[in-house]
């Protein structure tokens, strides 16, 4: 076996500890040609590398800080659940309505005829609600169209 003259063969015993095993393994690796050019490479590059990990660091301090600031989290969610208590109670109405409006409608029995319907045609919130139903159906008329 031809070996480099840099390279010294090292006898290994039977009872050699693993430590020396393991020297003789990462030194087998230093030899290697990829591996030199690499480490070259990270050589060449660590200031860089230095300064992101730095920002890196900084950046993992920062969000450590703030994740176990427990002032800052009573209040961001505190925050929170102002933005959203108007949202929850809208829904919250919205929902009743519709339920309450499904027992109405399961209750009555009587139909809606032509009269009744031109009577409901005068209501302000039929009025609004055929009036986005029109605008909103003719949007998407409109991106069906654009799709094409």
């Amino acid at each position: 076996m031809s070996q480099s003259p840099t390279q010294q063969e090292v006898p290994v015993t039977e009872g050699a500890n693993v430590s020396e095993r393991q020297s003789l393994d990462v030194l087998d690796q230093l030899m290697k040609p990829e591996v030199q050019e690499s480490l070259t490479v990270l050589v060449e590059n660590l200031p860089k590398l230095a300064e992101m990990v730095t920002a890196m660091t900084k950046a993992y301090d920062f969000a450590q800080s703030v994740a176990t600031d427990k002032v800052l989290i009573s209040d961001t969610m505190s925050a929170m659940g102002e933005f959203a208590k108007p949202v929850v109670d809208k829904a919250k109405g919205v929902a009743s309505a519709a339920i309450e409006a499904s027992d109405r409608a399961q209750a009555e029995q009587t139909s809606v005829g032509l009269f009744a319907m031109l009577k409901m045609l005068k209501d302000p919130n039929v009025q609004q609600t055929l009036r986005f139903a029109q605008s909103f159906l003719s949007i998407l008329n409109e991106r069906q169209q654009q799709q094409r």
